[in-house]
């Protein structure tokens, strides 16, 4: 059976203190968290330079949207216990250092440790537009590995849910990841 993956958005910064914001699927093992981000990856580089990271537990899906079309610059407020930042949107954030690091070619294995962990606001759960957001971010960060045919069938399945249960920011969301993948074809990609 295959570890669960849990959606999160990750922030680092650079040796310079430059932040950087990346959704991140991320695995619990124990007291660990497990991060396995793609190589060529900025959230790799700044683990490996610092030695941590601030895992991040919210909401707003237009995070997660944004980060994977173009829109990373989001509101952050430093970290309490590590050389780093939170996203002021933050439910919830559990700042990391790095324990251990297995290279690979394509996804290094970053074993971290918690150093602090702090809830700001309570989760309330997620509506099914907020679910369609997540994976259509999912979709639109890997327009040059799928399909055409999987990716619009994807993103009708996911329009239902966006139709029934969409707020603003969903809205908003939604709407920006749609016109990533119409971008990615009227540049010729393969999608």
């Amino acid at each position: 059976m295959n570890e669960p993956i849990f959606e999160t958005v990750v922030t680092t910064v650079s040796r310079e203190g430059r932040p950087h914001v990346a959704p991140l699927g991320v695995r619990y093992r124990c007291d660990q968290v497990v991060l396995m981000p793609f190589r060529p990856s900025t959230t790799l580089e700044n683990i490996v330079a610092t030695g941590h990271a601030v895992l991040n537990i919210v909401v707003d899906t237009r995070v997660f949207a944004g980060c994977v079309t173009g829109r990373k610059t989001w509101p952050t407020v430093p970290a309490e216990s590590v050389a780093g930042v939170r996203l002021a949107c933050a439910l919830g954030h559990v700042e990391l250092r790095l324990e251990s690091q297995t290279d690979d070619p394509q996804r290094p294995v970053l074993l971290m440790g918690r150093v602090h962990e702090r809830q700001h606001a309570p989760f309330v759960g997620f509506n099914r537009a907020q679910a369609a957001v997540i994976e259509g971010a999912v979709l639109v960060s890997r327009l040059h590995m799928l399909p055409r045919d999987k990716i619009d069938s994807e993103m009708r399945y996911l329009q239902i849910a966006i139709d029934k249960t969409e707020g603003p920011a969903e809205h908003e969301a939604w709407r920006w990841l749609n016109e990533a993948v119409a971008n990615f074809r009227a540049e010729g990609k393969r999608a």
